[in-house]
């Protein structure tokens, strides 16, 4: 038996509440999830493209903490199969608190779990994370 997947668009609809009907069929979904009737899958880019569409100021401009704390929830149901999940959950620490974008949290995060220190990058926002060494090339 092959694992559904879960796209970004129902993840908003349950976490926003901005449509009820959408909202209750994906509370429902997520509520088997949570009680172990189904397994649904993610890739991790499903998260990224939540994070970004939940901090949008165009959109829905919520606080970096709140993203992170209603993804977090998502994130760890056993059922919820996140693919790099540690990587995630870091990765939505790091942009909780060292302020850099998902992309680069989950850089960060990767290369914590490899035992890398050194980032070939022109960003300066990896400055912010004193166990980086950030090289221009």
């Amino acid at each position: 038996m092959t694992v559904p997947f879960v796209d970004t668009d129902v993840i908003i609809r349950l976490l926003t509440r901005d449509d009820p009907e959408k909202q209750a069929a994906a509370a429902a979904l997520f509520e088997r999830v949570e009680r172990g009737e189904l397994i649904l899958a993610a890739p991790d880019t499903v998260i990224a493209d939540a994070v970004y569409v939940l901090s949008s100021p165009r959109l829905y401009n919520l606080p970096r903490d709140e993203v992170r704390a209603m993804l977090t929830t998502l994130i760890r149901l056993p059922g919820f199969q996140v693919r790099n999940r540690r990587a995630v959950l870091r990765a939505l620490d790091l942009y909780a608190t060292a302020h850099i974008d998902f992309g680069d949290a989950l850089i960060v995060a990767s290369m914590e779990q490899a035992g890398s220190r050194v980032i070939y990058s022109y960003d300066a926002h990896f400055d912010r994370i004193p166990e980086i060494q950030r090289v221009e090339p």
